[in-house]
């Protein structure tokens, strides 16, 4: 009884949803058989960055993995076009030794990098793990001065005022790289690198206007904000 319990319940489990993008056919689809044998995703392929990008724009996707060179664009600069273009997902670019990645590794940009040739095993444990932190943040909700910051719903609540602010996406990007940093400091360069991925034109001017409109939704008085506060460097949230 108790094994046929966990068979329906396991069954009512959604898969998470995966889009590989990469144009080898053949070996796209060796990969996405693989994945799809972990039982935690349903996969989708993709086989040009200009059909990942047409795809992600309907939403739904928990995560994306981009092969690092495509026939039309570069692996990093369709991570950033889906990064400008609002994805919110774990971005896992799948690079050579020698590619524009490096070594490996979290990247300062919000993408992981994983270097080939790897092991199945180590991509399904990162694609896990960065699904799980993320759902995890979805799902929590973060005190931010007397609001109650909810960052999947793009909201901060103000219970006892009964006042509603909404955010962009932008802006609760911001918000939740604040949240997770506590009341240590955030760099401009970190910010701008995890929501904008240093893509050309973006600078630090382009953050400071973010964080203008933010305080005026947010503040009291935002020329003395005392929930966004500006340090030498960065910035870091308030009591």
């Amino acid at each position: 009884m108790a094994v046929a319990t966990l068979v329906i319940l396991s069954a009512m489990t959604p898969l998470k949803r995966i889009l590989l993008v990469d144009d080898l056919t053949p070996l796209r689809q060796s990969l996405i058989d693989h994945l799809r044998l972990g039982g935690d995703f349903e996969i989708d392929g993709a086989d040009t960055g200009g059909d990942a990008l047409a795809r992600v724009g309907g939403g739904g996707y928990d995560a994306i993995i981009i092969e690092s060179r495509l026939s039309d664009m570069a692996g990093r600069d369709l991570a950033r076009r889906l990064r400008d273009e609002g994805a919110c997902c774990p971005l896992i670019l799948l690079a050579l030794p020698e590619g524009e990645a490096g070594s490996g590794g979290p990247e300062s940009d919000g993408i992981d990098v994983v270097v080939k040739p790897f092991r199945i095993g180590v991509l399904l444990a990162l694609l896990r793990t960065r699904v799980r932190d993320t759902n995890r943040d979805q799902a929590a909700v973060f005190p931010v001065g007397h609001y109650m910051f909810r960052p999947v719903a793009k909201l901060l609540v103000d219970e006892a005022r009964a006042h509603t602010v909404r955010l962009t996406e932008k802006e609760t990007a911001i918000l939740s790289h604040l949240c997770r940093a506590g009341r240590a400091v955030t760099t401009r360069e970190v910010l701008l690198g995890a929501i904008w991925g240093y893509q050309a034109g973006v600078d630090t001017h382009t953050l400071e206007t973010h964080i203008y409109r933010l305080r005026r939704k947010i503040e009291h008085d935002p020329a003395n904000a005392q929930i966004l506060i500006t340090e030498p460097g960065g910035y870091r949230l308030g009591g």
